[in-house]
């Protein structure tokens, strides 16, 4: 580089260190970066550049200098006056300082008066801000004191958004604060003992509450139920024609009528009896708090747990009326609140919950009824549970609950019902029969017969016509008998008031219990009765008799149902009495226990007859056993006589049969082994006797000698060997117009071997022997000739 190069370059770095832009770094490095004699030129311009300008600052010094010599010498000048000026003003400062001392001590006062005034209105703004948060919290404080938790809560909600934000820099809102969880907890749990409480409470009450619903229940159809039987008063006319009905129906409306006027005075409601004020604060409170589907889990679980203990009954429940009042009052208290709670809550219980809760707690009614209801003996006892299962069904349904399923277990409990009253009424049937005396009823007077009218439906304008005293002509009995049927009836149709079914319905029912009545009850009485061994012929005469007017009165007990029911008997499907056969059953078996005993009691007299079956001379008159007999025959016939025709008849027939019959074994008997021809001829004058008494027509209605036909085998039997016609017999066998058509060759047999044995012994027959010794003869060849025959049958055979 050249020399010149040099010194422009070093020129040009003065220059810029001279114009005072910072930082040098970079220009000072461009010195010291070139030509090693770069930095001596440079310093050497740097020497000669400083010369230059102290040369400039020594003219310019010597320019200013005078200027700079008078100002000394004018600052002099003032000095003095400067001195007198500082004097004045320290002067004038001290008197100042004297007099404002005064002033200072004022204004340090107001100072301080300032700062405590503004230190006031600030604390006085902080109370300001933080009073209504203590005021709230002193109104918590009183809100739970006073157990109005659920205000407590909503004051808690206020208390933290909107008070709390403004002072919660300050501790003790943060107390406050801290503590606000704890009051919540408390609240919940005394909201939760409250509710146990309550729960508690309803529990023990709840049958108060179901009994007052009931009442309630019961009052609204009590009314109309009454005037509904006042309108049936016509009923009475048809039992007993004594106006038992009449008078029930008047106290029963006269109570009805007494039991709506207190019940107008005092309806009390399921608020009255119960505070539900624990429910609602306890379901506001856990709502506030955002746990209401805990509350509500839990209200419902001990709610079904209740429902359990509540539905379970007690072992001795069926024993009385009042177990099964017990039991209905809780179960209805209980759904009564539930339903209360229902329609007052919202979710705490749904209609969906409290329909399932009814479905599980009726069937466990109806099991629990369907087999409490099984141990009731009592007929009394079932018709009220009815009408109890009846007014609680009627309340429960008031409430909105379906109760079709009770209905259908009423008419399972009918069926029972009917049983207890069946065997109720077999006792007093059975009690009408003991206290008969089975004699027709004496009559005395015009009012004695007006009461027998009056009690059964007996006419006979033959006996109107007879004078006093006169009879009817069936015994005490059947009266009573008649109106204890139509007490059935009436005792049958109780149960079936109030269980909403159509008449045809009820006329069906009474009827076919009417008929179990007839066709099970009284005729099984009577069966019974006819059976029983102190019952004699009078007594089954005098039942057949009854039995025959019973039989006549079934007409008057259809048109007594259809007078209840007001259903006409000509409907197709109306059901009709079975006394017709009731009371022919029972006379077909009086009938033959007639036969029966009749027959017994002729065995009674043959048992009694004393033979002499070797005597050689009849007595001459019959046997004094068969006399008796035939005067016990007659006297039985002649009571017979109020009979029917055919029955007496028959019973004669009877009895005619069945003493030929004993006759004919007594003469077979296997254990008699001799007979004499006198025992014979005395036998033929019992049997003579027998056929007077037969002709002699002691039933009436007999066709020629149809009666003597009983006797037709022992007259042959006892005129072959009178006679001693054998030749005939033996000739004249298997002939339709044989004399001996009904003799047997074996009778024939037996008896002449017995005969001849006799005359073996006691040689009785020695005279034929030595006068004609050929008859002895024939009687041998007629016991082969017999002999024969009763093989020839027995190969028949």
């Amino acid at each position: 580089m050249s020399e010149e190069d040099t010194d422009q370059t070093s020129e040009n770095v003065l220059a810029e260190i001279q114009s005072f832009e910072l930082p040098i770094e970079a220009t000072l490095r461009s010195v010291y970066d070139d030509q090693p004699n770069a930095h001596k030129k440079f310093m050497e311009k740097l020497d000669a550049c400083i010369r230059n300008h102290d040369k400039e600052i020594e003219k310019m010094c010597n320019f200013h200098h005078q200027g700079f010599v008078d100002a000394i010498t004018e600052l002099l000048k003032v000095r003095t006056d400067a001195e007198k000026l500082k004097v004045q003003v320290t002067d004038t400062n001290r008197r100042f300082q004297d007099a404002g001392k005064e002033v200072i001590v004022h204004t340090e006062d107001i100072i301080r008066c300032r700062i405590q005034q503004r230190n006031i209105t600030t604390v006085v703004e902080k109370l300001q801000l933080c009073l209504p948060v203590l005021e709230m919290y002193s109104k918590l404080k009183e809100q739970m004191s006073a157990k109005r938790y659920y205000s407590a809560l909503k004051t808690m909600e206020q208390l933290e958004n909107v008070y709390f934000p403004r002072v919660s820099q300050y501790r003790f809102c943060q107390l406050m604060i801290e503590n606000l969880p704890k009051l919540r907890e408390d609240i919940k749990e005394i909201s939760m003992s409250d509710l146990k409480d309550f729960l508690e409470s309803i529990r023990k009450h709840s049958d108060k509450i179901g009994e007052t619903a009931m009442k309630q229940a019961q009052h609204q159809k009590t009314f109309s139920v009454s005037l509904q039987k006042q309108n049936n008063v016509k009923f009475g006319k048809y039992i007993n024609h004594d106006r038992i009905p009449e008078e029930r129906n008047e106290v029963v409306l006269k109570h009805a009528l007494e039991e709506e006027d207190e019940n107008e005075e005092e309806v009390l409601t399921v608020q009255d009896l119960v505070d539900f004020s624990p429910v609602y604060r306890c379901l506001h409170i856990y709502s506030v708090l955002g746990d209401e589907e805990t509350f509500e889990n839990y209200y419902r679980k001990q709610r079904k747990k209740q429902a359990r203990l509540v539905l379970q009954p007690q072992s001795s429940m069926h024993e009385t009326v009042d177990g099964y009042r017990r039991y209905f009052t809780q179960i209805v208290g209980f759904f009564v609140v539930e339903d209360h709670i229902l329609h007052v809550t919202q979710g705490l219980v749904t209609r969906a919950y409290t329909d399932e809760l009814w479905n599980m707690a009726l069937s466990k009614i109806i099991a629990v009824l369907r087999a409490h209801s099984s141990y009731c003996t009592d007929p009394d006892l079932v018709l009220e549970l009815k009408n109890l299962i009846v007014i609680f069904a009627d309340t429960l349904q008031g409430y909105g609950f379906p109760v079709n399923r009770l209905f259908d277990l009423l008419f399972e409990i009918r069926d029972q019902y009917n049983e207890t009253l069946l065997k109720k009424w077999t006792g007093v049937f059975r009690d009408i029969f003991e206290e008969d005396n089975y004699s027709p009823i004496p009559i005395v007077n015009e009012e004695e017969y007006k009461s027998v009218i009056s009690k059964f439906p007996f006419q006979d304008p033959d006996l109107e016509k007879q004078s006093f005293p006169k009879k009817f002509p069936m015994s005490q009995s059947v009266p009573h008998i008649y109106i204890q049927v139509k007490e059935f009836i009436y005792a049958s149709l109780k149960f079936s008031e109030s269980l909403h079914r159509s008449s045809t319905e009820i006329d069906d029912m009474l009827r076919k219990s009417t008929n179990l009545l007839l066709t099970r009850t009284l005729s099984g009485c009577l069966l019974n009765l006819i059976r029983k061994p102190h019952i004699g012929l009078t007594e089954l005469v005098q039942i057949i008799i009854n039995t025959t007017h019973l039989e006549q009165a079934c007409k008057y007990l259809e048109d007594f149902i259809t007078n209840i029911t007001n259903i006409s008997q000509e409907t197709v499907h109306t059901t009709r009495l079975y006394g017709l056969s009731t009371f022919k059953d029972a006379r077909h078996a009086a009938e033959g226990e007639i036969y029966t005993k009749l027959n017994q009691k002729i065995d009674e007299f043959v048992q009694l007859a004393d033979y002499d079956w070797t005597m050689s001379e009849p007595d001459g008159r019959a046997s004094g056993y068969l006399m008796d007999l035939i005067n016990f025959l007659r006297s039985i016939f002649q009571v017979f006589t109020h009979l029917p025709g055919k029955v007496a008849q028959t019973a004669c027939m009877s009895a005619c049969q069945h003493l030929s019959t004993s006759l004919m074994q007594m003469l077979l008997d296997s254990e008699l082994k001799q007979i004499s021809m006198g025992a014979v001829q005395q036998f033929n004058l019992d049997v003579i006797q027998c056929e007077l008494f037969a002709s002699s027509e002691p039933v009436p209605g007999f066709q020629g000698d149809t009666l003597q036909l009983a006797f037709i085998d022992l007259r042959q039997l006892l005129d072959l060997f009178m006679v001693w016609d054998w030749s005939t017999y033996l000739a004249d066998y298997g002939q339709p117009a044989s004399k001996y058509l009904r003799v047997n060759p074996n009778t024939a047999l037996t008896l002449l071997e017995k005969m001849k044995d006799t005359s073996k012994k006691n040689n009785i027959f020695a005279q034929f022997r030595k006068n004609d010794r050929d008859k002895q003869k024939l009687i041998e060849t007629v016991v082969k000739q017999l002999r024969s025959l009763a093989n020839g049958m027995s190969q028949h055979t």
